[in-house]
């Protein structure tokens, strides 16, 4: 699915976050927010994600204006930098959470949310780890399952903030590329907050630059490292491979 958030603005109280944001998703595109903190990325994340409102500006979602709809309703997958598993459910149960909140006929059978807690533990190669409580996983493995609970319901679009700020370098590193096969494999765009470069230039198609409220430049890797609109973006993209 495509999507555009248009012309967004943002204040809390007197202070401007949010200066007038566009972008696009195409459909399967990962798309990463870069830039210092104070610059508007977790601001606009949360509000493509309903969770803030704009103070004016759109969000369109294949064609369809989805601004005031509520975050309940968008069935967009969010990773967060804290993973917020629920602590007193197992692996399994955190799976499955989202497809038994849902509503009415959208509700799959018990049979099929089992099916599809399986196939998502499969596919994030943690099998045998269905039955254990976040507090018996690794850092890796907590976000593997944050992972696998964002996917569970078949996400129009795929939020993530700082989704690896929380783990050690290796671990780190080691993650971005599963991250981006799951987020392959399951066909869906997405758009991860993050602060790292070297994150940015390993996962997104393009990366769109914030710098005090504004995208400053948005574009594919190559095109910011070759020919950076600003010096902010100049400045950002020196030394990167």
């Amino acid at each position: 699915m495509s999507f555009e958030a248009l012309d967004i603005h943002k204040s809390f109280g007197d202070t401007p976050i949010l200066k007038g944001v566009s972008l696009s998703v195409a459909p399967g595109e990962f798309v990463a927010l870069l830039g210092p903190s104070g610059s508007g990325k977790t601001t606009l994340l949360n509000i493509i994600a309903g969770l803030a409102h704009a103070d004016r500006g759109r969000l369109v979602l294949d064609g369809r204006d989805i601004t005031r709809l509520p975050a309940g309703k968008r069935r967009f997958g969010m990773v967060f930098q804290s993973y917020a598993l629920f602590r007193h459910m197992t692996v399994a149960q955190n799976v499955a959470f989202g497809l038994k909140v849902m509503e009415g006929a959208r509700r799959p059978p018990r049979e099929r949310i089992a099916a599809r807690v399986g196939e998502l533990l499969e596919m994030v190669e943690l099998p045998d780890l269905a039955d254990r409580y976040p507090a018996q996983l690794s850092g890796g493995q907590r976000q593997r399952v944050a992972m696998a609970r964002a996917l569970a319901i078949d996400p129009q679009l795929l939020l993530m903030d700082e989704p690896f700020s929380a783990l050690d370098a290796q671990v780190r590193q080691s993650l971005r590329g599963e991250v981006r096969a799951l987020q392959k494999q399951a066909g869906v765009g997405a758009i991860m907050v993050t602060h790292d470069r070297a994150e940015a230039w390993a996962l997104a198609d393009r990366i769109a630059v914030m710098d005090h409220g504004r995208i400053v430049q948005f574009d594919t890797p190559d095109a910011l490292r070759d020919d950076p609109a600003t010096e902010s973006v100049r400045s950002l993209v020196e030394g990167v491979a």
